[in-house]
């Protein structure tokens, strides 16, 4: 050993031995840090394949042994009928109860009778004596309108219905756990008009502490109690489902679209990019287990074994961040179609995320159930993977089973429409280790929620956050500033067990909701050890580099050289809100120094652009126009991006088998305008123009006259140089045919002309 190490000048005999013995413990502690449990998975061999298996109902036990996952992984029941029925998601409160939205009416039958009935409820779950099955149900709220929204904030439960774009808060005050107060948060009126597979949905506090919903271009913040609301410039579109890692950048994903991964590449704060090659080649491909004949768009989408060839149906996804699995920052993708959950690798690669399945031509979870529907994951504060089951035979909406459609027949063919009413909540575990105890946040003293900031679950981590944030009491403060400004201790990172480095982001972010980020901190934060901490650091310096501060603008700018690929992706992004025109240059300085990285590349680019917003540019290219036609013009452009895009593309030119191109459509450029709005307010069927496509185009005849031609005068005016409409057009048209329910197709819209 190196003398000097002993030689330890001013101390006592006494006091040497003491430090040697220290030293030589710490070192022993260093050479056994605490890993995480790896597991090498052993692929499960897949059973004999039934091309059209008998749709028959099984109870929960029977139903788990039909599953198939890695070895070692097994499925244990949380909670199933009659305890629920129809759960479509779930979300644990801090105080560890379990709320799970209840869809009472969706698709009761083939035809979806009344399926918007106030009939349906939000139910709270508890598992009273620790051994992870629910025990104990209480409706929490009922009367409502197939709930889609459930965000658990502190005592106060987050609830948003299907076509209600307001949303309530509920609280049990008394302690039978039911609601016994409403309060409105976000009042709008307007009715959403939407198909209920299209409505914003899966509102989820994001690490920034705003709230984002799988679709749309708002977010939202509790800002002194009150609800505020922010326009993100060009969020991605997503549907049923959306989650986050642990820096909070969120993925979502679209059934419609056949995407099931999208807007992950950078934050939607930002806008929206996605990136040739995000995916593996074939990762699009799904592997069931079983024949699955009822899927939409028809014969296209089976291979020759009558097993779905790719995602139609991806939903309910989530970034997995529990401490009792082996698989921490993995996504999982549910496929209720396919009767399988898909486990994804996010890895970087050249600068950007690409998704990868570790299983080759298998499925992480994959069931012989034809009644096994998964809907949504969720990492539990148990530290495992849950997974809700909607378990039911037909699972798409009405629209997509009506009278002409591919769907109907083989569902009354089937008998899919029959089991209806049940639902299971499972929750995935690993032979080797044990889940954890829950623990109630909700009651916990500041001090102590500050410990789990840095807790190895993030379920933890997330919610502390958010019960500090929403107590906004600001005596935490000066801990929150320690714990940024600290570093990692010592000892800690000696033991190694535990990530002190995520406390210190969470510690950033807490910050942020307390109104309490100061230059000096910032300042000190770009110079963390740890590139996540210095990333999330650049996002709370915008606001100084906006306003033109010269040091915080300095130190930014000295990350340009930063090792870390994601740090350099913030610091160009970061770099847009800087006033100096220096910023400029340390974007091009960082594309010429970085060439291969491809998220830069395409972010600097376009950081270099002085192109205006998408809008702006629409509302200079009709500046001519009356006030009413540009605002139209502009509507329906944002109506078209929300439930359009994903299956015509962006610039309406179509997407390969899904849609056909509507630029230069003869439907839509012809002068008889009614043909185009025939066919948004019934849908269309059959092949167009000779070619076939993967489904049907679902009508909108839910929606307002205003809307439709909103929509009808964006794709006529804007992608085709064609005259708009206006809502007393659609509402002749809608008069005419009145009583109308099947969609149209080809031959009958020529001869209705």
């Amino acid at each position: 050993m190196n003398q000097s190490f002993y030689q330890l000048p001013n101390r006592s005999t006494t006091q040497k031995s003491l430090f040697v013995t220290s030293a030589l413990i710490l070192l022993a502690l260093g050479s056994c840090k605490k890993e995480k449990p790896v597991y090498a998975d052993v692929i499960y061999t897949k059973p004999t394949l039934v091309k059209d298996p008998p749709v028959v109902f099984m109870s929960p036990e029977e139903s788990m042994k039909t599953m198939h996952l890695p070895e070692g992984y097994h499925m244990e029941l949380v909670a199933s009928e009659p305890m629920i029925n129809e759960p479509v998601t779930i979300a644990w409160g801090p105080d560890g109860k379990l709320y799970v939205a209840e869809m009472l009416t969706y698709m009761q039958d083939i035809d979806g009778t009344n399926e918007n009935e106030p009939w349906s409820r939000v139910s709270v779950l508890e598992d009273t004596d620790g051994d992870g099955k629910m025990d104990k149900s209480t409706v929490f709220v009922d009367s409502l309108i197939l709930p889609r929204i459930i965000l658990p904030l502190d005592d106060r439960i987050l609830i948003g219905e299907t076509y209600n774009r307001s949303l309530y808060t509920y609280r049990d005050t008394d302690g039978d756990n039911v609601a016994d107060e409403k309060k409105l948060v976000l009042e709008n009126n307007k009715r959403d008009n939407a198909n209920l597979e299209h409505q914003s949905a899966t509102m989820i506090w994001g690490l920034d502490n705003y709230l984002y919903l799988s679709n749309g271009s708002l977010r939202y913040r509790f800002t002194r109690g009150e609800m505020e609301i922010d326009t993100l410039r060009d969020a991605p579109s997503g549907q049923w489902g959306m989650t986050q890692d642990e820096i909070g950048q969120l993925y979502y994903s679209s059934a419609g679209g056949e995407t099931p991964a999208l807007g992950y590449q950078q934050h939607p704060y930002y806008g929206t990019l996605e990136m040739e090659g995000k995916w593996e080649e074939g990762f699009e491909k799904v592997w069931p287990i079983i024949g699955t004949p009822d899927v939409q768009g028809g014969f296209g989408r089976l291979r020759e074994d009558g097993t779905l060839n790719h995602f139609t149906a991806s939903c309910g996804q989530s970034i997995f961040l529990g401490d009792k699995l082996s698989m921490y920052g993995d996504l999982f993708i549910p496929e209720p179609v396919g009767r399988l959950i898909r486990r994804a690798k996010v890895n970087l690669v050249n600068g950007k995320k690409v998704l990868s399945n570790p299983y080759g031509e298998t499925e992480f979870l994959a069931s012989t159930d034809t009644n096994f529907r998964p809907v949504d994951t969720q990492t539990g504060p148990d530290g495992c993977l849950y997974v809700v089951d909607m378990y039911r035979g037909i699972i798409q909406e009405g629209n997509w089973v009506r009278k002409g459609s591919f769907l109907r027949p083989v569902v009354e063919r089937k008998g899919f429409d029959k089991n209806v009413g049940k639902g299971r909540i499972y929750r995935i575990v690993h032979e080797e280790i044990a889940p954890s105890k829950q623990e109630d946040l909700l009651h916990k003293t500041n001090n102590e929620l500050l410990e789990y900031l840095h807790h190895p679950n993030g379920w933890y981590r997330l919610t502390a956050q958010k019960v500090l944030v929403l107590k906004q009491d600001k005596s935490t403060v000066s801990d929150l500033k320690d714990m940024v400004t600290g570093g990692t201790p010592f000892i800690g990172s000696m033991l190694g067990d535990t990530d002190y480095a995520l406390g210190r982001l969470h510690a950033i972010w807490t910050l942020d909701g307390l109104d309490a980020i100061d230059k000096p901190l910032v300042l000190a934060a770009l110079q963390d050890e740890d590139a996540r901490v210095r990333a999330a650091a650049l996002r709370v310096s915008e606001p100084f580099l906006k306003s033109g501060d010269a040091s915080v603008f300095e130190a930014v700018q000295a990350l340009k050289s930063d090792k870390d690929p994601e740090v350099l992706q913030q610091v160009v992004l970061s770099l847009n809100s800087a006033k100096d025109k220096m910023g400029k240059e340390t974007i091009s300085e960082i594309m010429a120094a970085n060439p291969s990285n491809e998220a830069i590349a395409t972010i600097g680019e376009e950081s270099l652009k002085e192109v205006p917003l998408e809008i702006e540019k629409i509302k200079k290219q009709y500046v001519l126009q009356n006030s009413n036609t540009r605002k139209r013009i502009v509507e329906g452009y944002n109506n078209f991006k929300n439930l359009c895009a994903a299956c015509h593309g962006m610039n309406g030119t179509g997407i390969e088998g899904m849609a056909p191109s509507l630029v230069g459509s003869p439907r839509v450029t012809a002068k008889d305008w009614n043909i185009t709005v025939k066919i948004l307010l019934n849908g269309l069927t059959g092949p167009v123009d000779g070619k076939e496509y993967s489904g049907v185009m679902a009508g909108m005849k839910q929606q307002d006259d205003d809307y439709i031609a909103s929509v009808v005068t964006y794709i006529r005016m804007h992608l085709n140089n064609e005259k708009g409409v206006g809502g007393w057009q659609v509402s002749k048209v809608r008069k005419e045919q009145e009583g109308r329910e099947d969609y149209w197709t080809i031959e009958e819209l020529e001869k209705s002309k």
